[in-house]
């Protein structure tokens, strides 16, 4: 039996996907070989020994300490793309939101007082004030040509935009998804100069920490609108704010509300809806779900954002070997050395790297003796070691 410890309310159809008696599930689970989580920070949380995978129900994982479970050979799972719709539908909003001048024109209502007739009148005076554009010719640029960005390309296309988009590391999958009339931008400045609209799509990370700058800001086509439902930090918020002020932006539609943007009357922030829909968090608690117990009854990893993609069938009646190591010469070198001294034939092997970690599955023939497991754990490089027995 596994042990997993949830944290966070994650949905019961992930949930469903761990049953008993096979998987013992839920808050209060001591020395758990996995965690379930969704927003908590566990940077400053101390992970016991037992763990052996973690699973963020969600596409970030800022909130989990990647480097260091990296260092102690612990798979950290996401589920990339089960949010994708909700947040594609979000920024769609937000496009019309800021087009047509909707929130404000949404506060200027409200505060509305007097008998109809007054009110009448002062809607006929004021609305001049929100006159908006309509979106047909208008051209969009989308930063980050992942789940997200390739559905909101797309559904812009068939809105009729002029749509550009910039992701040097596009995957193949993601580029037979995307319309071919979406045009390819080949840095993000000459993106920002071609569009109107421009919606990011990226990761924080050192590299996109202040990406939409005053320097790019500049770059937009006059009535420049910005749309961020991806992480706070990759818009520069004082150069943004400077920009409203001055006319030289037209509006900002986020997911982050804070007290720079607090009271600006052309930004519409929101309190972090982007994957806030019952469909999303059902879809992204199956996904992580699924990896987690995947991995822990057969070792296979997908879905990892610090371990290379790794998939090979466990046949009936074969013992599997799993090690984790730092990405080095003649690991599996070694590793079969020590097999082939016990008489272990190996059966199959999956070596996969991914920067400085390498992870290999060893399927044997019989049982593996704990004095192989250990022998093989006191090779220099090798950060964990597993063993799934013949089932």
């Amino acid at each position: 039996m596994f042990k997993i410890k949830t944290i966070n309310n994650i949905a019961a159809q992930g949930l469903e996907r761990l049953p008993a008696p096979q998987f013992d599930t839920g808050p209060d689970v001591a020395q758990p070989d996995a965690i379930l989580v969704r927003s908590a920070d566990l940077h400053a949380v101390e992970l016991p020994a037992s763990v052996k995978a973690i699973g963020r129900a969600g596409a970030g994982t800022n909130n989990i300490p990647v480097a260091l479970m990296s260092k102690r050979g612990v798979p950290v799972f996401n589920a990339p793309g089960a949010n994708a719709n909700a947040v594609k539908e979000l920024v769609l909003a937000g496009l019309l939101l800021a087009a047509r001048n909707i929130a404000p024109a949404l506060d200027f209502v409200r505060k509305l007082d007097g008998d109809d007739r007054a009110m009448h009148e002062a809607v006929e005076a004021g609305k001049k004030k929100f006159v908006g554009m309509e979106l047909p010719g208008r051209s969009l640029g989308v930063v980050g040509l992942g789940a997200i960005g390739v559905k909101l390309a797309n559904a812009a296309i068939e809105l009729g935009m002029e749509v550009w988009g910039y992701d040097p590391a596009m995957t193949v999958q993601n580029a037979w998804k995307l319309d071919a009339r979406v045009k390819q931008a080949l840095t993000v400045d000459e993106l920002l100069a071609r569009s109107q609209f421009v919606s990011l799509h990226v990761p924080l990370l050192p590299a996109t920490r202040n990406l939409v700058n005053a320097e790019r800001i500049r770059l937009l086509k006059p009535r420049g609108v910005v749309l961020n439902f991806a992480r706070e930090g990759i818009v520069d918020e004082t150069a943004l704010v400077e920009a409203l002020n001055e006319n030289r932006l037209h509006a900002y539609v986020c997911d982050f509300p804070s007290n720079t943007l607090k009271g600006n009357p052309r930004v519409v922030a929101l309190p972090h809806l982007g994957a806030s829909t019952n469909e999303a968090e059902d879809n992204c608690a199956v996904m992580v779900a699924e990896q987690l117990r995947d991995f822990l009854l057969t070792g296979n990893v997908t879905n990892s954002v610090n371990f290379p993609e790794a998939v090979l069938a466990l046949l009936p009646g074969k013992h599997r070997l799993c090690i984790v190591n730092e990405n080095v010469p003649n690991m599996v070198g070694q590793i079969s050395t020590a097999l082939a001294r016990r008489n272990l034939n190996i059966a199959d092997l999956l070596n996969k790297s991914r920067g400085d970690l390498a992870y290999t599955l060893v399927d044997v023939d019989t049982a593996i003796p704990q004095t192989v497991i250990d022998e093989i754990a006191t090779i220099p490089g090798v950060l964990s070691t597993r063993v799934i027995a013949a089932r």
